[in-house]
């Protein structure tokens, strides 16, 4: 049986519940009509909202105005590169205009790491091109990335030879941010024979760079000799560049900004002929010639040996070369004629015969050589054992008489020789166009109380009066004093440029008379004294020899003066000549020291001879042999 649903109370019951649930959406209606949200949030809403607004305004602000114009240049740079134009350096030529520094075409590569997309296999790419170790390349990347722009050059070889150019410029698109870079290097022709007054240039550092705004990474100054004093006239200018990049940095085109300007021509009163006449004169003994105009204070020769080679610090000197130099115990790169000082030996008797004469001493007074003089307890000889016996100034200087200068200079006293000799220009540099230049030494009372705590002894002014002891010379200031003696007493500062101005620096407090009978004791000593061996018939030729000693004690059981062979080199007597020569008009200084050389006479006066035989030409009256004999051992200091 089927029952019949009510529908009529299902109807009910569904009303019922509709009206419950419209009477509850009213009433909820009612409600939200009438409420308020708290008023403290609405601020806080406001607040934040002005504040986004208000950072919005001041980014805007920084990026358009505060920075705009520094990212619109950033913008340009990465479409618009400068690209720098290496000067070439001036040249630097001898009186004859013949070469002695040049340049070259050098290529080196540089990397823009704004471009490069990966730069450790680049730089591995650079070692596998270059053979250099990988490590080296990534030292030298580190050292300098800071120093350069990311958009700008940062060299990483500087001289790559012509058949490797040409490989990594087959292959360089395949590497961007690499570039080859066209560059002038320093070239000396000459190498070792102009070393030590031409110096080198090398990469400039991070302090020279500092000091002088036009310098940038890579550029090369001067470091030693007239490269660093004539830095400013030999550089030259930049030239500049703009160049246009894609996205890519393809370039797109370049427009010549500046041009660059090529350094001055250097042209030098040297002679390259003279300079080798007197290299090969030492024939390789450690020593120094200089050859000086007394007159114009021109230097034509400055010699130095040994010496190095210049080009390998252009090129970039290798570590194992520089401790080779470094270490060398014959000291190549030491300028001995201005660097290095010595003990002047009976040239300093020069000094001493000129400051006697003005001090009242009578020319023709005489004084007894018995070959020695006894102080207390010490005995101080002269060079000839038996002695000169009565010597008066002139025949003092001609026989380089020790007993005669021991007493002339313990009358006078350390205190007025000390006065004098600086007149002379001695124990302070003479101006040359070379760095680092010593003074030298004239000892006095007070130097030596500074030095060592101890009062002057007569004995030290016996040593002093004939070029010993404490007293310290260079090279160039014997060849300035001499040139004065010859010119009217001008202390003249040495010369190395050809047009540059005659510049003097002191006078001798001498009478003409005074430096002629100086003068005249040369020609003589030169005629048939000490320094004979550079006498010459068809020259007017003066000089005088020196030998110092560069250990006090030379005597064996017996008294007798040892020989130089038998002497330890470090032991030897350096051996000097000053000289000078006259023939035709032309008149010239000739200075030689030859380290640990033994006898002046003997050692200095042949290699100041043939420097004569290049000036003035060989000598018709020599002697010729027909075959070579060996020169009888003559051990005489002077």
């Amino acid at each position: 049986m089927i029952r019949k649903t009510d529908n009529s109370s299902l109807l009910a019951h569904s009303d019922k519940g509709s009206h419950k649930g419209i009477r509850s959406w009213l009433k909820i209606q009612v409600e939200s009509e009438g409420y308020q949200p708290p008023r403290a949030g609405a601020i806080l809403l406001q607040v934040m909202v002005g504040l986004m607004f208000f950072v919005l305004v001041v980014r805007f602000w920084y990026l358009q105005v505060h920075r705009g114009e520094e990212f619109a240049r950033q913008a340009q740079d990465n479409r618009l590169r400068i690209e720098r134009i290496f000067a070439p350096r001036g040249r630097i030529l001898d009186d004859k205009s013949r070469v002695l520094a040049d340049n070259r075409t050098a290529y080196g590569l540089s990397i823009v790491r704004e471009d490069c997309h990966d730069i450790p296999a680049t730089l591995a790419q650079i070692s596998e091109w270059s053979g250099i170790p990988l490590q080296q390349i990534w030292d030298k990347f580190r050292q300098d990335r800071f120093k350069v722009k990311p958009f700008e050059p940062l060299l990483l070889i500087t001289d790559i030879d012509f058949d490797l150019v040409a490989r990594i410029e087959s292959e360089i698109h395949e590497w961007p941010g690499l570039e080859i870079v066209v560059r002038t290097k320093r070239s000396y022709p000459e190498r070792e024979l102009f070393a030590h007054i031409l110096g080198y240039v090398a990469e400039a550092n991070e302090q020279e760079m500092a000091a002088d705004s036009a310098l940038a990474m890579g550029d090369l100054v001067g470091k030693q000799g007239l490269e660093l004093e004539l830095e400013k006239q030999l550089r030259g200018r930049k030239g500049l560049y703009d160049v246009e990049v894609d996205a890519h940095a393809r370039v797109l085109g370049k427009t010549l900004r500046e041009e660059p300007r090529g350094g001055h021509e250097i042209h030098l009163s040297l002679d390259d002929g003279l300079q080798k006449a007197a290299w090969d004169a030492l024939g390789g003994e450690a020593g120094c010639v200089v050859v000086m105009e007394p007159d114009s204070g021109k230097l034509r020769a400055l010699v130095t040996s040994p010496a190095y080679d210049n080009n390998l610090f252009a090129a970039g000197i290798s570590q194992r070369d520089w401790d080779a130099l470094r270490t060398n115990n014959r000291f190549p790169l030491q300028n001995r004629v201005i660097q290095s000082v010595y003990p002047p030996g009976s040239v300093w008797k020069l000094v001493m015969a000129t400051m006697l004469l003005e001090k009242g001493v009578n020319a023709r007074e005489s004084v007894f050589c018995p070959g020695q003089v006894k102080l207390g307890n010490q005995i101080f000889r002269c060079w000839k054992k038996g002695g000169h016996g009565s010597e008066d100034l002139v025949h003092a200087l001609i026989d380089s008489c020790d007993v005669y200068f021991y007493q002339m200079g313990d009358r006078l006293g350390i205190d007025k020789i000390e006065e004098f000799a600086k007149a002379c220009g001695f124990g302070r540099p003479t101006g040359i166009d070379l760095p680092h230049e010593k003074s030298g030494l004239v000892p006095s009372r007070d130097w030596k109380r500074r030095r060592f705590g101890r009062p002057w002894t007569r004995g030290e002014t016996y040593n002093v009066s004939i070029g010993q002891g404490y007293t310290l010379v260079t090279p160039v200031q014997v060849a300035v004093f001499v040139s004065a003696l010859l010119n009217g007493g001008e202390l003249l500062k040495p010369q190395l440029v050809d047009d540059a101005t005659r510049e003097v620096r002191g006078r001798v407090p001498a009478k003409p008379e005074t430096l002629k009978f100086v003068v005249e004791a040369m020609r003589r000593t030169a005629n048939g004294g000490t320094a004979k061996v550079v006498g010459r018939k068809d020259a007017d030729i003066g000089g005088k020899t020196g030998t110092a000693q560069v250990v006090k004690l030379k005597m064996t059981a017996g008294d007798r003066r040892l020989k130089t062979s038998e002497m330890e080199y470090a032991q030897r007597d350096h051996a000097w000549i000053a000289t000078w020569g006259s023939k035709e008009g032309k008149t010239y200084v000739v200075i030689v020291m030859v380290e640990h050389g033994g006898g002046g006479s003997s050692v200095a006066g042949p290699v100041a001879r043939k420097v004569y035989d290049y000036l003035f030409g060989p000598d018709p009256n020599a002697p010729m042999l027909a075959m070579p004999e060996p020169a009888p051992v003559v051990e005489h200091p002077d």
